[in-house]
């Protein structure tokens, strides 16, 4: 399993510098490397002799129950990948290198067309692999599955459906509410001061940078080649504020519990992140619940007007309540908490479709504009600002959109926890002192790497399963404090 690991993490290593150093001529090249890589990994792993292996480790009655474990859930991974032929797994590798350059240039001419046909020969490679997955009612349930285990599609309309009402109530509520200021987030902030704020962010946190790195990519995202090896990327826009900071506090989260992993399962699934659910809780938690919190934004006031003294006259309360100003917009990844459940909304009804089949890729685009003026009332003037804005398609990501959701969810419902296990927990952050955060959170999601489900997670450390009322009494405490409304 570490042999495999090794390949998969040295492929890694390419994926990563693919999205920050690459020259353009390499893409080509760059492609082949890492589908070569991905097939050996995947060759050395389906090998008969390992699946009959992990079968007679699994029957016997001599391991401890860590290791049984560790075998019980390799032999799951075993079971689902010996569906996929060698060639499957190349041209899929290819087909997702290819998209991502193509995706890379249509962004800069602002053109779907550009990105078109890479897509749609993905979304027929992500079609069949859900038939070689395998599902019982919806086609999508193969893929959400492969982020988030068990999530069906019947499941998350009944989520999503509980909770568009609530999140549509709030937002018209807000919307009649006079908006904090927020203009002053829109001047000129230097990119390399922007740069060096966003270093002391990760510092602060807790992101070890003897463990990890930070650099620029045109959509940020963390990866780790273990957990001593984590990196994590920003992007930087010199008349938003707001865009990097909390970028940086998003990918940190997820740094963090890469770098918290049990270091001595390296291969292993209980070295490995539970979910893609859990994942995104640990971003959310600390872009959010933390990050965006007056507690946190007070501390950091002063850093903040130390590399930007054009903010010398704003107050800590005027910075949190501008940045959880709530207003309907285009883009995802700088959206406020509570519009930005709409945004994975649309794009898991357009993921839906495409994958079950009634919706063209080439439709994508008229689709995703009418979603927008539906859910958010928002026209939308460019691809760029639309349905090229998100990497997660060039990557094959078909599935994952909704674990933002879900990761919001357990974020706010392991918050509740930590509040309850340290009553002074706002004091706590507002003192810059972390170290109660960091020791729940290692206490109870980094140390059981994939043991459990997040289902089975979130009931073993909150007492209850998944529950909306936790984010939804999270969601609307911040908002009536930040536009003094009444609960």
């Amino acid at each position: 399993m570490r042999r495999i690991a090794d390949i998969k993490y040295a492929s890694a290593v390419l994926q990563w510098d693919q999205e920050t150093y690459l020259p353009p001529m390499g893409a080509a090249f760059r492609g082949r490397q890492i589908a070569t890589l991905s097939e050996i990994g995947h060759e050395l792993f389906v090998k008969p002799s390992f699946g009959q292996l992990l079968r007679t480790l699994a029957e016997g009655n001599d391991l401890t129950g860590a290791e049984l474990r560790n075998v019980q859930l390799t032999l799951e991974d075993y079971s689902k990948l010996e569906k996929y032929p060698s060639s499957f797994v190349r041209k899929m590798s290819e087909a997702t290198s290819a998209a991502y350059h193509a995706w890379i240039e249509a962004r800069r001419e602002n053109s779907f067309k550009v990105f078109e046909n890479k897509l749609e020969a993905l979304v027929s490679l992500k079609k069949e692999e859900a038939q070689l997955l395998g599902f019982e009612n919806h086609p999508y349930d193969a893929l959400l599955n492969e982020f988030e285990k068990g999530a069906t599609v019947a499941w998350l309309d009944g989520l999503f459906n509980d909770l568009k009402q609530p999140l549509g109530s709030l937002l018209s509520q807000i919307l009649d509410r006079p908006a904090p200021e927020d203009g002053f987030l829109k001047q000129y902030f230097d990119k390399d001061a922007q740069w060096q704020l966003g270093l002391e962010l990760l510092k602060i946190i807790g992101f070890n940078f003897k463990a990890g790195r930070q650099d620029i990519s045109e959509h940020p995202f963390t990866t780790n080649f273990s957990a001593q090896d984590v990196r994590v990327t920003t992007r930087i826009d010199e008349h938003d504020f707001a865009s990097m900071v909390w970028s940086c506090l998003h990918e940190g989260g997820h740094g963090l519990y890469e770098q918290g992993l049990p270091v001595d399962q390296y291969g292993l699934p209980r070295g490995e992140f539970c979910s893609l659910g859990i994942h995104e809780s640990q971003s959310r938690l600390w872009e959010n619940c933390v990050g965006r919190s007056e507690s946190f934004i007070k501390y950091i006031m002063p850093l903040v007007k130390q590399y930007f003294p054009q903010l010398e006259n704003i107050n800590s309360h005027g910075l949190f309540a501008a940045v959880n100003k709530v207003q309907p917009s285009l883009i995802r990844t700088e959206s406020d908490e509570l519009t930005y459940h709409f945004h994975v909304m649309i794009r898991y009804e357009i993921e839906k479709k495409l994958i079950g089949g009634s919706l063209p890729v080439r439709e994508i685009p008229e689709y995703w504009n009418s979603l927008y003026q539906e859910l958010l009332g928002v026209a939308v003037p460019d691809d760029k600002s639309g349905c090229l804005q998100d990497i997660h398609w060039s990557h094959g990501s078909f599935g994952y959109f909704p674990t933002y959701t879900l990761g919001s969810l357990y974020a706010a419902q392991f918050y509740d926890s930590i509040g309850k296990s340290y009553p002074d927990l706002d004091q706590k952050i507002g003192a810059g002192n972390f170290g109660s955060i960091h020791q729940w959170l290692q206490s109870n999601v980094y140390q059981y790497g994939r043991n459990f489900t997040s289902g089975e997670l979130c009931n073993k450390v909150t007492g209850s399963p998944l529950q909306l009322e936790y984010f939804q009494r999270y969601i609307t405490e911040k908002y009536s404090h930040v536009y003094q409304m009444p609960i």
